[in-house]
């Protein structure tokens, strides 16, 4: 194989493989962060209800969608509705809430460790690849004498 069909080759990898496997990877670590943010959110709202020393209810603002809030009184705060996924609400006290959610963020970091090792791995074979067409590009300009 020719050095330009090899530079080809390696860029057509670069560039449509590795680069698109690093984009997939950094979105899904985005997620996972945003869902981070949402847990510990609840835990600290949930810690707040538990301080409050009101316990008759809450009164809150209720963000219905694009930033519009409306004023929501809740009578009882013993139990909550938490979003476990694919759709399902599961009832919970806000002790066993706070137990899920522990649970839940010990995984989700777990997710984004394995993520962050996963988008390095990439970004190294990516400087790997880069490196190789480097030096295929100066062999390509370089030609022993006869």
């Amino acid at each position: 194989m020719a050095d330009p069909e090899k530079i080809e080759k390696y860029e057509h990898l670069l560039n449509n493989v590795l680069r698109e496997n690093l984009r997939i990877v950094l979105e899904e670590r985005d997620k996972l962060y945003e869902d981070i943010a949402t847990h510990s959110q609840l835990k600290q709202t949930i810690h707040c209800i538990i301080e409050s020393p009101d316990q008759d209810g809450l009164r809150t603002q209720v963000d219905l969608c694009s930033n519009f809030y409306v004023q929501a009184q809740v009578p009882d705060t013993s139990h909550i509705y938490v979003n476990i996924g694919l759709g399902y609400h599961v009832e919970f006290t806000l002790q066993e809430a706070l137990t899920y959610i522990d649970k839940k963020l010990k995984f989700l970091n777990s997710k984004l460790s394995e993520s962050t090792k996963k988008s390095a791995k990439i970004k190294g074979h990516i400087k790997f690849v880069y490196e190789g067409i480097r030096e295929l590009q100066q062999f390509k300009e370089w030609k022993p004498d006869p």
